[in-house]
């Protein structure tokens, strides 16, 4: 009687938690449309966030719910987006593209390192000793912390220790930017073509005994900029993407090469004033 007693009462049991479990299933049930699966088979699987979402999954769901359009997916290819569009019955919409740019072009054979640092090979743990040893200290470290955290293989450190980056498989993902300890990346649209590779707030030509390409603060390319396109600020050259139509007379009088032009083939290019770098090794340790 008592073995009766106690399989009733756990089958009596059994049956109250399964309906409790029916029940707050129809409560607590979420529906989800079928349709966000679809949408991100479609996606790159990336998870890179250049949309703005922090992987292809939530950015489907923006998509169904129409918070976003497909061009907000700079990866995708054209085809792909377009693709999306037409599933969903929506706008393409307009995307830049944006690109990882960095703000510094002295590698090892135009900056000098004052002291030499011994110690972690990475950008963060020297910054912490001193700045990291570089004679401008708002230069390239060179270890290439922003290397080593890019999922997508899109930046290599070149000879002379600086960080090139591939746009073609740029994600503008943004992870390059919060590794680097000097805040020398910033993701920007690519048809942006005017850029200023430096960071060096001192002004005047004693910083060139520290890095041969830095900005001198002279001036003259906010002088030969259309108007408003370019101003100085903190000593270095603001450009104002939109105020006028990009120029390269603003690159052409800068005599250390420290504003560029970006053309479509993703090869920088200098001005005819700009110093020519013929050296190939690296620069002395020390003060020379």
């Amino acid at each position: 009687m008592t073995i009766l007693t106690a399989i009733a009462a756990l089958g009596g049991l059994t049956f109250l938690l399964a309906l409790m479990l029916v029940l707050a299933n129809k409560k607590l049930y979420v529906y989800e449309d079928p349709r966000i699966d679809t949408v991100e088979d479609m996606l790159p699987h990336a998870n890179c966030g250049a949309c703005g979402y922090p992987g292809c999954r939530p950015f489907a769901e923006a998509l169904v719910g129409g918070e976003a359009l497909p061009g907000k997916c700079t990866v995708s290819s054209e085809e792909a987006r377009e693709r999306i569009a037409g599933y969903l019955g929506v706008a393409l919409g307009n995307e830049d593209r944006k690109v990882a740019r960095l703000a510094c072009a002295g590698g090892a054979n135009v900056a000098r390192v004052r002291a030499q640092y011994e110690g972690m090979q990475s950008c963060k743990a020297a910054a912490l000793v001193s700045g990291g040893g570089k004679g401008c200290s708002w230069g390239c470290l060179g270890y290439g912390d922003c290397e080593v955290v890019c999922d997508f293989d899109a930046i290599q450190m070149d000879e002379q220790g600086l960080p090139v980056v591939d746009t073609d498989k740029c994600t503008a993902c943004g992870d390059c930017v919060e590794a680097c300890p000097k805040g020398l990346f910033s993701l920007e649209p690519l048809q942006n073509h005017l850029w200023v590779a430096c960071k060096n707030l001192e002004q005047g030509n004693e910083i060139l005994e520290d890095c041969e390409v830095a900005c001198t603060a002279c001036g003259r390319c906010a002088m030969d900029a259309p108007g408003g396109l370019i101003e100085m600020a903190y000593n270095l050259p603001v450009i104002h993407h939109g105020a006028a139509a990009e120029s390269k007379d603003a690159i052409q009088r800068c005599p250390t090469g420290a504003i560029i032009w970006w053309n479509a083939d993703g090869q920088a290019e200098k001005g005819r004033d700009a110093k020519k770098i013929i050296r190939k090794g690296a620069r002395e340790v020390g003060v020379s």
